[in-house]
């Protein structure tokens, strides 16, 4: 059963009854506000969190645990993070023995023909939950509902929310905890808003991003010597990117009816002029497959970087950046 994500409170209702349920996609801020909500309706239940190779190297007590629960057992939920299909059939083993232990699988983006997301879209017992990036609206109301106690919430002050974190519901919150914390008052002033939230972004880094997806190797590695990647932006450099190729996909879809120009000037919400040569160049350079495994390879940085305090980010982010260019002339 397929369950559409609207508002965290509302999505835990209809999944409240149920043993088993996928969360999948890009959007890990909305998974975690899932699993908080989860928690926190559950405040008496042991929570576990596992990763799917845990379960796969020790199937049989794992079973063991979730089925063979006594009257005095406490309820149990399972956060199984990193599931792929290589544990679809220990699901299918386990759905009718369940009891009081209540399962929620995690992962990343899944097709249309995964036969994960295919069996989870057909039971009738369980629920699937679709977690795709949020727009404009989603973060807007999140906005809303965090500051609603705040003065001087109006459309400037919450747009420059909206473009410190770049439709990142994760960076959202750290923002909104800054806020909190900053404007004791609570009342916002959109001068004091913009100094806090460090809104400003490198020249440098957007013509970095258009040479890579362009498949520059020149400029591109001219510009990776001399543009200061920050490491604790790199989720923030991902996000700016995933967003150009987003709109760039749009964009491309849109041109199959017309031709590129005609598709840029028909767009919504518009391209910013300066914006519109880079668009039609990249536009003619790549294409919807192409577009598609970039993000799928900008996804898993984030995970890794998010999941990892210790790696080098800077490093992965110059590797990332080579990959694409490559791809980009592939």
């Amino acid at each position: 059963m397929i369950v559409k994500t609207y508002e965290i409170e509302n999505t835990y209702l209809k999944i409240k009854d149920q043993n088993i349920c996928l969360f999948y996609g890009e959007n890990l801020g909305l998974i975690n506000d899932l699993k908080r909500e989860i928690k926190n309706k559950n405040k008496m239940s042991k929570v576990i969190n596992l990763n799917q190779d845990d379960i796969l190297k020790n199937t049989e007590v794992f079973y063991n645990d979730i089925v063979n629960m006594s009257l005095f057992d406490e309820k149990k939920i399972y956060f199984i993070n990193q599931v792929n299909e290589k544990l679809l059939d220990f699901i299918k083993d386990i759905e009718e023995k369940l009891d009081q232990s209540v399962i929620y699988l995690i992962s990343g983006l899944l097709n249309k023909n995964s036969k994960l997301r295919l069996f989870f879209e057909k039971s009738k017992r369980f629920s699937i939950l679709p977690c795709y990036a949020d727009d404009d609206i989603s973060i807007k109301r999140i906005i809303g509902k965090e500051l609603r106690e705040f003065t001087n919430l109006n459309y400037e002050n919450v747009n420059i929310i909206c473009e410190a974190c770049n439709k990142d519901r994760l960076k959202l919150h750290n923002e909104i905890d800054k806020i909190k914390s900053c404007f004791i008052d609570k009342k916002l002033e959109a001068t004091e808003l913009k100094k806090l939230l460090n809104i400003s972004f490198s020249e440098d880094f957007n013509e970095l991003t258009d040479e890579v997806l362009k498949g520059n190797k020149i400029n591109t590695n001219k510009l990776l010597n001399t543009t200061i990647i920050e490491p604790d932006k790199s989720v923030f450099y991902l996000q700016v990117m995933n967003n150009r190729l987003k709109r760039l996909f749009e964009l491309i879809q849109l041109a199959v009816k017309s031709n590129i120009n005609q598709a840029i000037s028909t767009i919504k919400p518009p391209i910013f002029w300066k914006d519109k040569n880079t668009f039609i160049e990249l536009a003619k350079k790549l294409n919807k497959d192409k577009i598609k495994i970039i993000l799928e390879k900008t996804y898993k940085l984030e995970l890794k970087i998010k999941s990892n305090s210790h790696i080098n980010h800077s490093i992965l982010m110059k590797k990332l950046y080579i990959d694409i260019c490559d791809l980009s002339n592939s």
